[in-house]
C-alpha cells in the first residue's frame, strides 16, 4: 500500500528490504534533502538495468541487420522489420502502462515486463528464421515497452524532492546504454554471433528481477478505474500505425508513396479519434485533461520538440562519418563517443546544481549547449575539419543532452498527485516515440531531397540542410522549456511513497 516516508530506519548494513522506506526526520527520509540513501539508491540500480538493458538492445540490433541478412538469405526490406517489429510492439503496448500500474501495482508490472523481454531475448537469440526472429522481436517489444514508463513511476514514487538527484544516476545509463548499443553490437556481431545481442540480456534481466523482488516489495494494486478498451483500440493501432507510416517515409525518403502516406493518414486520425474520446471518457485510457497543468503541458511541449530536433538529427552523425568520411561502423561508433562523454558530465552536475540555481537556468543552459555544439558541428561538416574539432562540438552537444531531458521530465513528474504520476509517464514516454519517429522521419526527407543531385563532393551541403531544420526545433524548445522550469520552482510537491 502506498504510504508516506514516515518508517523505521534500515540496521546497520543491512540490505533494504521490499518496501523499506526512509525514516523520520525529514520529509524525503532518513538523508536531508538532496541526500540519497541506500534504498533509494537500491530502487535506482533496479530501473537504470531495466531501461539500460532495453537501450542498449534497440541500437546493437541496427548494426546486425547486413549480417541477418546475409544469415538468412533474405533482403534488407525484410530483415528491416527485425528493428521496426520492435519499435511497433513498444509503440502499442506504451499505452497500457497506466492502466496495468493501477491494476497489478509497480512490481508485479515491472517484473513481468522485464521477464517477457527476457523470454523475447532468448527466442530471438535461437531464432531459426528471419520470420520467427521478427515475432520473437515482438514479444520483446511488448516487454520492454513499459519498463520505461513503470521505471519512471517507481522513481518519482520513492524520490519526491530528491528527483533531479535521482534522474541523474538514472539518465547517465539510458542515455549511454543507446550509445553503446553498436560498439557492443559490431563487436558481438565480428568477433562472436549476432545471437549473442540477445544473449546478453539475459544475465541483465535476472539481476533486475532478482533486485527487484528484493528492494522494491509488493505493492498494493489500486484499481480505481476499469481498463478503456475503446480508448485502447484506437490509441495502440494508431501510434503503431503512426510511427510505421514516419519510419517508412524515412526510408524510403519520399512519404508520397501509398506505403508511407497510407499508414500515417490512419494513424492519425486514429490518434485523434482517441483524443476526442479521451476528452469525453470517464475513466480514459490516458487522462489528457492532465494537460491542463501547465508543469505537465510545457514538459510535453518541451521534450516533443527536444525528442524531434535533437534525435532527428541523432541519425546526422554516422552518415556523415561513413558517407562523406569513409569510415567504417566501428569507426563511427567510436568518433560518436564524445556525445556520451558530455552528458556523463553534465547530467550529475545539472542535479547538483538545480537546488542552487533553480531549474530555469538548467534547462535553458542545457538547451542552448545543444543548439550551440550541434551548429558547430553543422559548419565544421563543411570545411573538412579534424576529428577533434567534429568530437569538440559532439562533446558539447551530448553536455547539453544531460542537462535537458531528464531534467524536463523531472520537472512534471515530481509536481503531480501520486495517482497522476502512472498517466503522466505514460504520456511523456508517448511524446518521446512519437516526437523522435516524428524528428527522424522529417530530417530523413530533408536529407534526402537535399542529396539528391548532387555531386559527393557537395554532400556535406546535405547534411548542414538536415543540421538547419534540426538547430530550429531545438530553438523553439526554448520557449517551452522556460516554463517548464517555472512550473517546476512553484509547483505542489508530491509527497514520497513506497510500495510496500
Amino acid at each position: 500500500m502506498a504510504t508516506t516516508a514516515l518508517e523505521k530506519h534500515e540496521s546497520p548494513g543491512e540490505l533494504p528490504g521490499p518496501g523499506t522506506a526512509p525514516g523520520p526526520g525529514t520529509a524525503a527520509g532518513t538523508a536531508p534533502p538532496g541526500k540519497l540513501d541506500r534504498h533509494l539508491l537500491a530502487v535506482a540500480l533496479v530501473v537504470v538495468l531495466g531501461m539500460a538493458m532495453t537501450g542498449l538492445d534497440m541500437t546493437a540490433v541496427n548494426v546486425s541487420l547486413n549480417r541477418l541478412s546475409s544469415d538468412f538469405s533474405t533482403s534488407l526490406a525484410t530483415v528491416q522489420w527485425v528493428a521496426t517489429a520492435y519499435t511497433l510492439a513498444l509503440a502499442a503496448v506504451i499505452p497500457v502502462s497506466a492502466w496495468a500500474i493501477g491494476r497489478f501495482g509497480t512490481q508485479r508490472v515491472f517484473m513481468a515486463s522485464v521477464v517477457l523481454f527476457l523470454g523475447g531475448s532468448v527466442l530471438c537469440g535461437m531464432a531459426w528464421s528471419i520470420e520467427s526472429l521478427i515475432a520473437f522481436r515482438v514479444l520483446q517489444g511488448l516487454g520492454g515497452g513499459m519498463i520505461m514508463p513503470v521505471g519512471m513511476t517507481i522513481m518519482t514514487r520513492h524520490a519526491g524532492e530528491r528527483m533531479p538527484q535521482v534522474m541523474a544516476i538514472v539518465g547517465i545509463p539510458m542515455q549511454l546504454a543507446p550509445m553503446a548499443g553498436p560498439l557492443v553490437g559490431g563487436w558481438l556481431v565480428d568477433a562472436v554471433s549476432w545471437r549473442w545481442i540477445f544473449y546478453l540480456n539475459v544475465p541483465l534481466a535476472f539481476v533486475a528481477l532478482a533486485l527487484a523482488a528484493r528492494v522494491l516489495g509488493p505493492d498494493e494494486p489500486s484499481p480505481t478505474r476499469p481498463l478503456d478498451v475503446k480508448g485502447l483500440l484506437l490509441l495502440s493501432p494508431g501510434l503503431s500505425a503512426l510511427i510505421f507510416g514516419l519510419t517508412t517515409g524515412a526510408h524510403h525518403g519520399d512519404f508520397a508513396d501509398v506505403s508511407a502516406s497510407l499508414p500515417t493518414a490512419a494513424g492519425a486520425l486514429l490518434v485523434v479519434a482517441f483524443v476526442a474520446h479521451a476528452l469525453r471518457a470517464e475513466h480514459p485510457l490516458i487522462d489528457l485533461r492532465l494537460l491542463r497543468e501547465r508543469a505537465v503541458a510545457t514538459s510535453a511541449t518541451t521534450l516533443a520538440l527536444f525528442m524531434c530536433g535533437f534525435f532527428g538529427m541523432m541519425l546526422l552523425a554516422p552518415m556523415y562519418y561513413q558517407m562523406v568520411r569513409g569510415e567504417s561502423a566501428t569507426a563511427t561508433g567510436l568518433l560518436l563517443v564524445p556525445s556520451g562523454l558530455g552528458t556523463v558530465v553534465t547530467m550529475p552536475l545539472g542535479a547538483r546544481l538545480i537546488g542552487r540555481v533553480g531549474p530555469r537556468r538548467i534547462l535553458l543552459t542545457g538547451l542552448s549547449l545543444a543548439v550551440v555544439g550541434l551548429s558547430a558541428f553543422a559548419v565544421l561538416v563543411g570545411t573538412g575539419a579534424s576529428y577533434w574539432a567534429l568530437g569538440a562540438a559532439l562533446f558539447v552537444t551530448g553536455g547539453g543532452m544531460g542537462m535537458t531531458m531528464m531534467p524536463t521530465m523531472a520537472s512534471a513528474m515530481q509536481t503531480l498527485r501520486p495517482e497522476a504520476v502512472p498517466t503522466a509517464s505514460t504520456l511523456l514516454n508517448i511524446v518521446q516515440q512519437v516526437g523522435a519517429s516524428a524528428g527522424t522521419a522529417l530530417i530523413s526527407l530533408v536529407l534526402a531531397n537535399a542529396l539528391a543531385g548532387r555531386e559527393a563532393a557537395d554532400a556535406p551541403g546535405a547534411f548542414q540542410a538536415g543540421y538547419a531544420v534540426g538547430i530550429a526545433l531545438l530553438v523553439l524548445a526554448l520557449v517551452p522549456a522556460s516554463r517548464v522550469a517555472r512550473a517546476m520552482a512553484t509547483g505542489p510537491q508530491a509527497p514520497v511513497v513506497h510500495e510496500g
